[in-house]
């Protein structure tokens, strides 16, 4: 028998990690203290994740369109993520924790260019959680550039050839998609992956999210019915005649 639905636990979770700068800004700091805060609950968030038994992780860290932000704010927010590194990839190898960055690496520098491709070579080989940043990312550059790359090989476009060429295409689709900060939208982050995600949206600030609000995700998910077009009753193995009856 598989997990019963109070049991089971996403595969995959995705998070648009939202509130660092409002959180800053609450606590009269400058918004890059919240970028500082964020990358800590980041690390708590992850070890949740080893503990729960999920297998793949992928976080909204930034998005094509950050680069409209104040330039003090870009430059503090790469020169942090080029800290983190140093500082987390090693404990991320230690706990077979697999290090993904998605996006388009072109506006980075080499350095941080350099510094992304030593962590995914150094963590390659770890399969215990499978951990995507999406930085510099925008889903609508993912579908523009899947289909670039079947255009510029003469291929079809179809769902499936599009699909192959994903950014995400090494992991499934997400299970669930959880967004902080209160707002409700997911602003361009996974597009084409989260046709059929169930979403869930916190109040909390992604600095405020800790292990007790992703295990109330897990809650709620486990509530949904996952149907992917299909009837609820087709979704249980009965058919309706055997669901009239059962009733």
């Amino acid at each position: 028998m598989g997990p019963t639905a109070s049991t089971v636990v996403p595969h995959h979770v995705a998070i648009v990690m939202d509130g660092n700068g409002r959180w800053a800004t609450k606590r009269f700091l400058p918004r890059i203290a919240g970028h500082k805060q964020g990358v800590d609950s980041l690390s708590r968030c992850v070890r949740a994740c080893l503990d729960r038994g999920i297998g793949v992780l992928t976080v909204f860290a930034f998005s094509s369109e950050n680069w409209n932000r104040p330039a003090e704010e870009v430059s503090g927010l790469m020169e942090l993520l080029a800290y983190s590194l140093s500082k987390e990839v090693p404990s991320l190898n230690a706990n077979g924790v697999q290090l993904r960055f998605v996006g388009d690496r072109q506006r980075l520098s080499e350095k941080v260019q350099a510094g992304l491709a030593q962590a995914e070579r150094a963590t390659s080989a770890n399969q215990r959680l499978i951990f995507n940043v999406c930085f510099n990312y925008g889903g609508r550059w993912d579908i523009a550039q899947a289909a670039s790359r079947l255009a510029s090989r003469g291929e079809a476009i179809t769902e499936l050839s599009l699909d192959r060429e994903m950014a995400l295409a090494h992991v499934p689709d997400p299970d669930l998609l959880i967004r902080t900060g209160g707002e409700l939208r997911i602003s361009n982050f996974l597009l084409w992956q989260a046709a059929y995600s169930e979403l869930h949206f916190s109040d909390k600030l992604w600095p405020e999210f800790d292990e007790a609000a992703l295990d109330e995700a897990i809650a709620v998910f486990r509530t949904r019915e996952r149907r992917f077009g299909k009837t609820s009753a087709q979704v249980s193995g009965l058919s309706t005649n055997e669901t009239t009856k059962a009733a």
